[in-house]
C-alpha cells in the first residue's frame, strides 16, 4: 500500500474586518470565515484603529497588524489554530503598551 501526499492550496485572503468580538476574512475562493477575535488577545487589547490598520502579507497568504506585531495567515484561520503566543510574551507586550500609553 502507498500513499501520496497531496498539496494543499488554501485560498488568498482579499479582505479583513473587525469588530470587538470578530475577525472577518474574505478569500479568493468566495467564502468569508469569521474568528472569535478573543483567539488572537493582541487583536482583543488593541484599539478599532489599531484592528483597522492591516496589510496583506504575500498575496494574501497572511494578515499583518504592524501597530500590534500580528501576524496571521490564512492556512491557521481556516485549520481553526488560535494564537500560540504565550502568556509571558502576551504579558511583556501587554506592559509595553502601558508604558507608552497606548491603552487597551
Amino acid at each position: 500500500m502507498s500513499s501520496s501526499t497531496t498539496d494543499i492550496k488554501f485560498p488568498l485572503a482579499k479582505a479583513v474586518a473587525t469588530t470587538e468580538t470578530t475577525i472577518s476574512v474574505d478569500l479568493s475562493d468566495g467564502r468569508t470565515i469569521s474568528i472569535p477575535i478573543n483567539w488572537y488577545p493582541r487583536l482583543l487589547h488593541a484599539t478599532e484603529e489599531e484592528r483597522k490598520n492591516w496589510k496583506l502579507l504575500g498575496k494574501g497568504e497572511g494578515i499583518h497588524w504592524p501597530q500590534l506585531d500580528e501576524d496571521i495567515s490564512v492556512e491557521s484561520l481556516i485549520l481553526g489554530k488560535a494564537s500560540g503566543e504565550s502568556q509571558r510574551s502576551l504579558q511583556k507586550w501587554l506592559e509595553k503598551r502601558e508604558t507608552k500609553g497606548s491603552g487597551c
